[in-house]
């Protein structure tokens, strides 16, 4: 099973670790960090230990 490092987006690790070999850095991670700024961050909703 994959382990979630976004619960938000569902993005797992190695979601972040492909995007790195295919972009040779993380859009994906920027996508989050973007997201995040503009509220759209439901982590304290939807991550089991609610982070």
């Amino acid at each position: 099973m994959p382990r979630l490092i976004c619960y938000c987006f569902g993005y797992s690790e190695e979601d972040l670790q492909q995007d790195v070999l295919e972009h040779g850095r993380s859009l994906i991670m920027e996508r989050i960090v973007s997201e995040k700024k503009g509220g759209r961050c439901r982590c304290a909703e939807k991550n089991p230990a609610g982070r």
